[in-house]
């Protein structure tokens, strides 16, 4: 979790894609399968759909894979899978925000629960931290596009509202109603980005010390290590140094 990323999904840490890949690619099964439940099968006229399918291919998920996701969508086949969110604060007092996709809302609720409860956190009711966050538009690109200016120049004239970057990757914020034509905008000019979603972002972020990250990054890793749960935010802020002290 570099630079201004530090509350973005666990999954986007070093090293864990390769480790996570088969999860990962259920994850992104699920929520391609969902999506094209929605809307239309189409990507092109179902921008949810859209963005999980370029998600997928950001994580390399093979083609015959998106395919059947969709086609699973498409035939009626699968589980019925419900939207729900859970709210609550980790060690230090952190705000957590975790998205799950399930078929059994019991089981992943209590699942979410004892995930907070043996990591030094609580769950809270709905509500509770979310004032905390604003719901905007995530899109996502590697370093490797291009320098800050560039990538702000391009976002400037895109529609976007801010920018935040590092030496891997670049954030590019936007209000919900304008993710889809900014994002296409800025393809026009940077290419496909590894990620285009809707997002909680912070208001205020809380800086945490090396006893609580070490905690809070183990709460973390076992809300992801849950196969409803499709993305954990939250508003911490993990100092260089205190990362290096991780490892």
């Amino acid at each position: 979790m570099a630079g201004h990323s530090k509350f973005k999904n666990i999954m986007h840490r070093k090293g864990a894609q390769d480790k996570k890949r088969s999860a990962m690619f259920s994850k992104l099964s699920r929520e391609i399968t969902v999506a094209a439940k929605m809307g239309m099968p189409d990507p092109d006229m179902n921008p949810r759909l859209r963005a999980a399918i370029n998600a997928a291919k950001a994580q390399s998920m093979p083609k015959d894979n998106i395919q059947r996701a969709v086609d699973k969508a498409s035939k009626g086949d699968g589980d019925n899978y419900e939207e729900v969110r859970y709210e609550g604060y980790g060690p230090g007092g952190v705000a957590i925000i975790v998205e799950a996709l399930t078929d059994n809302r019991n089981r992943t609720a209590t699942n979410v629960r004892t995930a907070f409860a043996k990591n030094g956190g609580n769950l809270g009711a709905s509500g509770a931290v979310s004032h905390g966050f604003e719901r905007l538009g995530l899109i996502e690109y590697p370093g490797t596009v291009g320098d800050e200016d560039k990538v702000l120049e391009a976002a400037i004239e895109a529609g976007a509202e801010d920018v935040e970057s590092d030496e891997d990757s670049h954030q590019i914020w936007v209000g919900i109603e304008n993710l889809h034509p900014v994002a296409r905008e800025l393809e026009k000019v940077l290419g496909e980005a590894e990620g285009v979603k809707l997002a909680w972002r912070p208001s205020l972020k809380a800086t945490v010390d090396a006893d609580t990250a070490a905690t809070l990054l183990k709460l973390i890793d076992t809300l992801d290590d849950d196969d409803d749960v499709q993305t954990v935010w939250g508003n911490y802020e993990i100092p260089d140094d205190v990362m290096e002290k991780l490892g």
